[in-house]
C-alpha cells in the first residue's frame, strides 16, 4: 500500500517494508499514512518482535523532496501534514513493549534516521551511509532523528551531525555507537533474521521490562527507578515464563517460554 508494506508471521514477527526503492524509499504525502497504518495494525496484533527493512539498495533517504520543490510556499503546510500524521506512529512505535531490529540496507537520511535508530538494535550493511542533510537544505530535524541519534551517538556528535550534513559511512557510525553491527551486503538479512530468532526465543515480559526500564531510566531519580524496578520484577516473577525459565536452568536445558 502506498510503497509500504507489512503483516505479523505465525511466529509473532512483525515486519514493516519500505517498498519505493524507484523513489529511494522517501517519505511524502502518500508513504506516510501507510507507514501509519502500518505501525497500528503491527504493533495491535501484537507481536514478540518488530523488523523495519526496505527494498532496493537505499534504506531511506528522508522526506520526498520533490514534494517540497512543488509545494513551494505551502511548504510549512505539507510538513505539517505529514508529521501529524507520522509524530504520534513514531512514537507508538519507539515505546513498543517488544524489541525492534532495524535492518539498515544501505544510505540513510533525514527522517529516515529517525525510522531507522529508534530501534533496539541496528544491523547495518557495509554500504549504509548515515547522512542527516536538515542544514544542506535548510531544513531542522524531525521525526525524532536527532533525539534517537543523540541518545545513540551522544549529544554533541550528533549536533556536529547535524550541521556539517556529511555523508558518515558504516564503520564510523558503528565506531560511535549509531549501529550497533555491520555486515556485508549478503549477510545482511541472515544476521537478522537470526537476530529476530533468539529474540523471539526469550520471555515477552523480561524483554518488555528491560526496555521500559531503559527508556524511562534517565528521566527517574533514583527512589522512582527502584520502585519501577520492583514493580516490573514483581509482575515477571508471577509469570508462566519466570517459572519455566528458573526451571530450565537449575535443570541445565533450553527454557520454552511461552508470554504467559
Amino acid at each position: 500500500m502506498n510503497g509500504i508494506e507489512w503483516h505479523v508471521d505465525s511466529h509473532g514477527v512483525g515486519r514493516i517494508v519500505l517498498n519505493r526503492p524507484e523513489h529511494h524509499n522517501a517519505l511524502g504525502r502518500e508513504a506516510a499514512p501507510a507507514l501509519v497504518r502500518a505501525i497500528d495494525e503491527v504493533l495491535a496484533d501484537p507481536p514478540r518482535v518488530i523488523v523495519i527493512e526496505a527494498r532496493g539498495p537505499i534504506f531511506c533517504a528522508g522526506g520526498d523532496i520533490r514534494e517540497f520543490v512543488k509545494a513551494g510556499d505551502g511548504l510549512d503546510e505539507l510538513v505539517g501534514e505529514i508529521l501529524d500524521q507520522l509524530l504520534p506512529a513514531y512514537l507508538k512505535l519507539a515505546q513498543a513493549t517488544c524489541p525492534i531490529v532495524t535492518v539498515v540496507n544501505g544510505p540513510v537520511g533525514g527522517a529516515g534516521v529517525g525510522l531507522a535508530l529508534c530501534g533496539d538494535f541496528v544491523l547495518a550493511s557495509d554500504t549504509m551511509k548515515l547522512r542527516t542533510g536538515y542544514a544542506a537544505i535548510g531544513l531542522s530535524p524531525d521525526v525524532g532523528a536527532s533525539w534517537f541519534l543523540a541518545r545513540r551517538v551522544g549529544a554533541v556528535r550528533a549536533q556536529q551531525w547535524l550541521m556539517l550534513s556529511d555523508a558518515i559511512d558504516a564503520q564510523r557510525c558503528l565506531a560511535a555507537g549509531a549501529v550497533d553491527q555491520v555486515f556485508p551486503v549478503a549477510g545482511l538479512n541472515a544476521a537478522a533474521q537470526a537476530l529476530v530468532q533468539r529474540l523471539c526465543a526469550s520471555a515477552p515480559a523480561s524483554l518488555a521490562a528491560m526496555k521500559r526500564l531503559s527508556l524511562e531510566g534517565p528521566s527517574l531519580s533514583l527512589q522512582a527507578y527502584l520502585s519501577l524496578e520492583q514493580q516490573l520484577l514483581k509482575a515477571c516473577a508471577r509469570s508462566v515464563d519466570a517459572r519455566e525459565g528458573t526451571s530450565a536452568f537449575v535443570a541445565k536445558r533450553a527454557p520454552q517460554f511461552t508470554g504467559r
